[in-house]
């Protein structure tokens, strides 16, 4: 696909619609925007524009569309995958102006929410009239709902309440060509045509911008109890994960860490943990409700499921400063790998049952081309987090080899009935390896839907598989 460059004429255009303090052209301006949290990679948007209404988001795409300019949607830039970088330079759309949560429905247990506000803030604000919106990712602190929505972002807690997919129920959403619909219906039940909300959603941004989400409330549980698990081996806590659901429990959460993420958090946030010599993993586990006995009795299940499975110990969180420690060392640990470490991060998804296998197949990979990898991950939902570390691999090798060992990882993820993502989503780093999953006609299929939402081919280009 041939785009043009934006001239001054073009440049002026943009600016009439959001004002001369909402275009960005400068350098330096530019240079906040020109990166997300996936590694290294920098890509400079030629222009980068602040709206704050959906007319004139509708305007920008307008006049882009009109022009054969590139344009990129961007959130708060804490992607994983690259799905927020211009790699075609072009326009940039900030959504950080649409900030509002514009309607909290305790009647219907609905919110209006724009995408720009924070995920913890909106957590926080249903919170306050004894409501739940339960996804919620470790970036939950400074992402966007809106890229949650773009990129099908999960959390912890998802493992029980279902992903951000159960709980979008209607989208307001601007087309490349700059037409406003609402994709659906503010019902929770939906079966008139084909269900363009949840196409929209983990969409990435390629088929339209995202200026409204109606979202699905619950009840916020008022008890919850909390226990760290410890094990010898990784394949010891991975195997007892599966065996908890099958035990009949449904736990609020189900997180698997590795001991070296543990070291690393501790190394690098100053924690106090007693890691003793002889533990290799952990399994940090919430059960939730409003029926303290009724907790208890998940918790006694569990623990009879963790002693099958050669469980070192159990610590129960006895105060919710305690709990907030436990869960701060599992939230930090993305941060920890990355400030310690040149790493590149997989976020690969299998089966349940299959997590034993994957997590030995990737250390058998890593010894096999030299690199350390970390492992963490939302276990409960079979999602786990590879955080390849470059430890004593060359600059040639990590360079040149790397990309066969993650090729081999995903190989596997896919041997094991997993897929390449669960929840950072594909964008720009992970679109090589689709055809190891997908075959032709998907390939075809995701074309021809892309040709019918954005025959200009000019909304954020190069992502997922284009």
């Amino acid at each position: 696909m041939s785009y043009n460059k934006i001239t001054a004429d073009i440049l002026n255009q943009l600016t009439a619609i959001v004002g001369d303090g909402n275009i960005l052209t400068a350098q330096a301006e530019v240079e906040n925007y020109s990166h997300d949290e996936t590694e290294d990679l920098v890509y400079y948007p030629e222009v980068v524009a602040k709206p704050q209404t959906v007319e004139q988001v509708s305007f920008l795409m307008k006049v882009c569309n009109d022009n054969l300019i590139p344009v990129t949607p961007r959130g708060a830039g804490t992607g994983l995958a690259g799905g927020a970088l211009a790699v075609q330079g072009g326009l940039m759309i900030s959504m950080e102006r649409f900030n509002n949560i514009l309607d909290i429905d305790e009647q219907n247990l609905q919110a209006t929410v724009e995408p720009g506000v924070i995920t913890e803030v909106f957590i926080n604000a249903v919170a306050e009239k004894g409501l739940l919106y339960p996804v919620d990712p470790a970036s939950k602190g400074s992402c966007f709902i809106g890229g949650n929505v773009a990129n099908c972002s999960g959390g912890p807690r998802v493992v029980k309440y279902g992903t951000i997919r159960e709980y979008v129920l209607n989208l307001e959403v601007v087309l490349p060509n700059g037409d406003i619909i609402w994709t659906g219906a503010n019902t929770l039940k939906y079966a008139s045509g084909y269900n363009l909300t949840q196409l929209l959603i983990g969409s990435e941004g390629t088929l339209g911008i995202v200026t409204k989400i109606v979202t699905k409330l619950i009840p916020k549980p008022t008890l919850d109890a909390l226990m760290l698990a410890s094990f010898a081996t990784n394949e010891d806590a991975c195997a007892a994960v599966s065996a908890i659901f099958r035990a009949g429990v449904v736990p609020s959460a189900l997180e698997f860490m590795e001991r070296r993420g543990i070291e690393w958090v501790i190394e690098h946030d100053g924690i106090t943990f007693d890691l003793k010599d002889e533990i290799g993993a952990f399994l940090l586990i919430e059960a939730d409700g409003t029926n303290q006995d009724v907790i208890f009795a998940d918790c006694e299940k569990i623990n009879e499921v963790l002693e099958q499975h050669n469980c070192q110990d159990v610590l129960f969180a006895d105060t919710s400063a305690q709990k907030e420690e436990l869960w701060r060392i599992r939230r930090t640990m993305a941060v920890s790998v990355k400030s310690n470490s040149i790493y590149k991060e997989e976020d690969t998804v299998v089966p349940r049952a299959a997590l034993p296998q994957l997590i030995k197949g990737i250390k058998e990979i890593g010894a096999k081309y030299g690199f350390e990898s970390v492992c963490y991950g939302h276990a409960g939902d079979g999602n786990l987090h590879v955080n390849i570390v470059k430890a004593g691999m060359s600059d040639d090798d990590w360079n040149s080899k790397l990309k066969d060992g993650i090729t081999e990882v995903f190989e596997l993820t896919v041997a094991l009935g997993g897929t390449l993502s669960g929840e950072h989503g594909i964008g720009l780093v992970q679109k090589d390896y689709m055809a190891l999953k997908y075959t032709p006609m998907h390939f075809a299929i995701w074309k021809g839907i892309k040709d019918v939402f954005d025959p200009n081919g000019i909304l954020n280009p190069g992502k997922i598989f284009n």
